[in-house]
């Protein structure tokens, strides 16, 4: 175990993710980072065909030039090869697009979408070992987490925390796959930590941010612990420094967070897979409504409106989308993602695809609301709470709420489901045949046991 240095949180935190063992991290965390890693493969297959992730695609093949015959790395949704960089770059701009990747409640992190990219990338540059893979992952993941909770709720109201803290989980996670020494760890930080951006204005006109915010994260990761290798020095207290992150960034930063319980506590098992494809905000909510439906055996036209209780968080993020305007949108609309619940019995990715816009849809939306609940938001974020009111056209008022989501560690998807899962958006992109998506699935749950990452595709 790390011992805390209560003056220099960062240099703490550097020290356990470089030396983080894979034969110290409990085997259950294992297993929960291999099934992380399957659940953001099917997100990254999902993303193939996007408008956004094709732009960034391209990009990056052009500012690569020509290629090598020495380049080793996946392109996953078109698959190609290229270097880490701008593997890595489209990988996590992919990944982050279906809203499927997944979510660490306490810090309102993703963090797949910007630590897979980067050790799958460089894990396949350098011919490392599954057992590199995982450890390196796991670092990147207890780095990230930490460092979202650390920055606190008031980053989050402006900030896009995967674009922002994600810079430093992947420099974390690269880091330790180019086995940095702990001072060349701290440099990585400085270096990620004075790129870290993303803003959450996107909303407001359904602009193509999020995913640049996720591409950039994962490079700009994996550029800063690729220079700290190289000797080049970074901030030293780029997170909790008198000019760093939080000063910038946020008005209850708790540095104290950085350093919690390293090597005791594991964050990676207390990340959220996501069933809904939609913004997390939006799921409790979906879940409570769809048990009042199914206790109360409502149909979508019984109900003649819904007042969906959130957090402030919850408000500040999908207030913004009052009449979406594509697909993307919609899925920041509490109203739409309800409607579409309320009709189907789930938001996937083919239901907003196909009738996000559909008259039903939004007739629903007209009828539904956000109020900020005060027992939600106290709870929140390490707790995301769902409750509903219902009033239905007879005239009944009616409550619901669950306290864990579909997904949330206490209420988690299984293998199968996330074999389903994964089957489902690879068909949803046609990124892969059923055969071809069960053979990269069977490949997936064995990653920790391959004495080399190789080619996806074969």
């Amino acid at each position: 175990m790390t011992q805390p240095n209560p003056d220099h949180p960062s240099r703490t935190l550097a020290a356990f993710a470089a030396s983080l063992e894979f034969d110290a991290i409990p085997a259950h965390v294992v297993e929960r980072a291999v099934n992380l890693y399957v659940d953001w493969l099917g997100s990254a297959l999902g993303g193939k065909g996007a408008r956004p992730v094709e732009t960034i695609a391209r990009f990056a093949l052009a500012a690569r030039g020509a290629q090598s015959s020495s380049d080793a790395c996946d392109v996953i949704v078109d698959r190609t090869r290229s270097t880490p960089y701008f593997a890595a770059m489209t990988n996590a701009a992919a990944s982050h697009f279906v809203e499927q990747d997944d979510v660490h409640n306490g810090s309102v992190l993703h963090p797949a979408t910007v630590v897979f990219p980067v050790t799958l990338a460089l894990a396949q540059a350098l011919g490392a070992s599954g057992r590199e893979f995982i450890a390196a992952s796991v670092a990147g993941y207890e780095v990230g987490i930490r460092v979202g909770e650390f920055m606190g709720r008031s980053h989050y109201r402006i900030f896009h925390t995967t674009g922002t803290v994600g810079t430093i989980a992947a420099a974390a996670a690269a880091g330790r796959l180019l086995k940095l020494t702990a001072a060349q760890m701290l440099d990585a930080f400085g270096s990620a930590g004075t790129q870290a951006s993303g803003l959450w204005e996107f909303l407001r006109d359904a602009a193509d941010s999020k995913q640049l915010h996720t591409a950039m994260a994962a490079a700009n990761g994996l550029m800063a612990a690729q220079l700290a290798a190289d000797g080049f020095r970074g901030a030293q207290r780029i997170l909790e420094g008198a000019q760093g992150m939080a000063a910038g960034m946020s008005s209850d930063a708790d540095a104290a967070k950085l350093v919690d319980r390293l090597g005791e506590r594991w964050a990676t098992v207390e990340t959220s897979f996501k069933y809904h494809a939609a913004c997390r905000h939006t799921h409790p909510a979906a879940d409570a409504l769809l048990a009042a439906m199914a206790e109360h055996r409502l149909q979508p036209g019984d109900i003649a409106a819904v007042t969906a209780h959130v957090h402030q968080g919850a408000i500040d993020v999908l207030g913004s989308v009052v009449v979406p305007a594509s697909v993307h949108q919609a899925k920041f609309n509490m109203g739409t993602v309800l409607g579409l619940c309320a009709h189907h019995g789930y938001a996937g990715v083919n239901e907003f695809e196909q009738g996000y816009a559909e008259a039903p849809i939004a007739a629903f939306r007209e009828r539904v609301t956000m109020a900020f609940d005060q027992e939600v938001d106290s709870a929140y974020p390490a707790r995301w709470i769902g409750k509903v009111t219902v009033t239905t056209h007879d005239g009944r008022t009616l409550s619901a709420r669950v306290d864990e989501p579909k997904g949330d560690p206490g209420n988690t998807l299984s293998r199968d489901e996330l074999a389903t899962k994964f089957v489902r958006l690879a068909a949803f992109s046609n990124a892969a045949n059923e055969q071809e998506a069960l053979a990269l699935l069977d490949e997936a749950w064995r990653i920790a046991d391959a004495s080399r990452v190789g080619a996806l595709f074969g």
